[in-house]
């Protein structure tokens, strides 16, 4: 399944491009992700709640960057996940590509999605529609780490201030899912209007 999405972040491009490659801080910024381990500068595991109404899936992921064309603000990351009581797995591709745009930098996104298992019975719009949807988000969370002021550093011999505990809620695939079963409905209507 092939999803795209686009958003625009206030920031300069080249602003927007050196968060994007730096994966630990983007991953945190995808709703329901934590990350687990940086295993070197293009491997990383990371660890992924989704709640389906009373069910929770919990997916163990290895993330990895494909490719990265500093020139062209393009990257390739590669990600396979496992739940992790065997219910249900996921492969993508996510191809992110960066362009200045009206003094921002506008980011398009498209993953190649693959779902088996029981994430993979809820139909294409559906999926789309949630994806759009946590795209937002994580542009929301993209534009806030953008703008926050960077921490400073420690003077030699201090310890760095403690950060406070981050609390990761898992993606509740209920409340996206009635939004994304109201898109999938009211999307002709919409048309229609246009």
């Amino acid at each position: 399944m092939r999803i795209e999405n686009s958003f625009e972040v206030e920031a300069p491009p080249e602003a927007a491009w050196a968060l994007m490659m730096d994966v630990p801080r983007v991953i945190p910024c995808m709703p329901g992700a934590t990350l687990a381990e940086t295993i070197d500068d293009d491997h990383w595991k990371a660890k992924l709640a989704v709640k389906l109404g009373p069910i929770s899936l919990n997916f163990d992921a290895d993330v990895s960057r494909e490719s990265a064309d500093v020139a062209a603000r393009h990257a390739v990351l590669a990600t396979t996940a496992r739940e992790s009581r065997g219910r249900g797995s996921a492969q993508a591709t996510i191809a992110s590509t960066l362009a200045e745009q009206d003094g921002g930098t506008r980011v398009d996104i498209v993953t190649d999605l693959t779902l088996t298992g029981p994430v993979a019975q809820y139909g294409r719009g559906m999926v789309q529609s949630v994806a759009a949807q946590l795209t937002s988000q994580f542009a929301s969370c993209l534009q806030q780490q953008l703008v926050e002021p960077p921490v400073d550093a420690p003077a030699p011999g201090e310890s760095p201030p403690a950060a406070p505990p981050a609390e990761t809620k898992p993606v509740s695939g209920l409340r996206l899912g009635f939004r994304a079963l109201y898109d999938v409905v009211t999307r002709p209507f919409r048309r229609r209007k246009a």
